[in-house]
């Protein structure tokens, strides 16, 4: 399934069962045999799931998590970000961009995408997020992000939607050895990125966005 260039997108999170956690809508960058590649702007509307009381994700102790109710909540998202969606790899790198120039790289430990299409043309990719992630500067120096939110998690096996902390470990490492190396993608390839400027930032989340998941 093949996603052509300027094609609106969506990317979605789902956490245990078939619930949504989190939507962006942006646009398809390229699909080449490199990987499927999102952007997405700052100033895009995006939806994050939190409490029905107001309270975010992380302002509920996670033991609790499964006793209260949830809410999807829309925000605008901050950050000019290509991601990159390697062929069935357990991960996704996430290229920041800063006032035009690149940043630094983000690695989203995650379940491997599935692409969808609607009949109305939309596209999009869904995943578990794992929450174990890694942050990369220009430099390709490094470091673990959220480990204490993932050992956190861990211990709360009835809530959490990872069923196997060596399998994300793992994958970690393995993306650390080609940071390390300076291979791909942390060669500098699209470090140079420019959104087209036909594309509009997306200021509502299209219809559709709530299809079931695609798995």
């Amino acid at each position: 399934m093949a996603f052509a260039p300027g094609t609106p997108a969506l990317r979605r999170h789902y956490m245990r069962g078939h619930e949504l956690s989190r939507v962006w809508v942006g646009h398809v960058a390229a699909d080449d045999e490199q990987g499927l590649w999102l952007y997405f702007a700052t100033g895009s509307a995006w939806r994050n799931l939190g409490a029905a009381d107001g309270r975010t994700f992380r302002e509920v102790p996670f033991r609790h998590w499964g006793r209260v109710e949830h809410a999807l909540y829309d925000g605008v998202w901050n950050g000019d970000v290509l991601m990159l969606h390697p062929p069935d790899a357990p991960y996704s790198v996430w290229t920041f961009f800063t006032a035009g120039r690149h940043s630094s790289w983000y690695v989203n430990l995650e379940r491997p995408g599935v692409r969808w299409r609607n009949d109305d043309g939309l596209v999009g990719l869904d995943t578990v997020d794992y929450d174990l992630d890694i942050v990369v500067a220009p430099d390709r120096t490094w470091r673990w992000k959220d480990e204490d939110e993932f050992l956190d998690h861990l211990a709360v096996p009835e809530n959490y939607w990872c069923d196997d902390e060596a399998a994300v470990r793992a994958s970690g490492a393995d993306v650390v050895k080609l940071i390390e190396a300076g291979a791909f993608p942390f060669d500098g390839t699209r470090a140079d990125f420019r959104a087209d400027p036909t594309w509009t930032v997306p200021t509502t989340i299209p219809a559709g966005w709530d299809r079931p998941r695609a798995w």
